[in-house]
């Protein structure tokens, strides 16, 4: 997928299903992390672009947050 579709599928989500996607993409990045201890495959990439979106899904809740106020 690319990153500006990306961004719009975060954009129609709300608040609670963003809050699910963060909590499903920080299990993702615990098991890459696991792997990468383990030296299992290249993830570096993989936990590089798990974390660029957590960090997105973060700044769309603190805006959501902001605009409920």
């Amino acid at each position: 997928m690319k990153r500006k579709e990306q961004i719009d599928q975060l954009k129609d989500m709300s608040v609670d299903e963003l809050n699910e996607q963060a909590d499903a993409l920080k299990e993702s990045l615990f098991r890459l992390k696991f792997r990468k201890t383990l030296g299992v495959g290249e993830v570096v990439n993989d936990i590089r672009r798990e974390k660029k979106t957590l960090a997105r899904v973060y700044t769309l809740i603190g805006q959501k947050a902001q605009d409920a106020k």
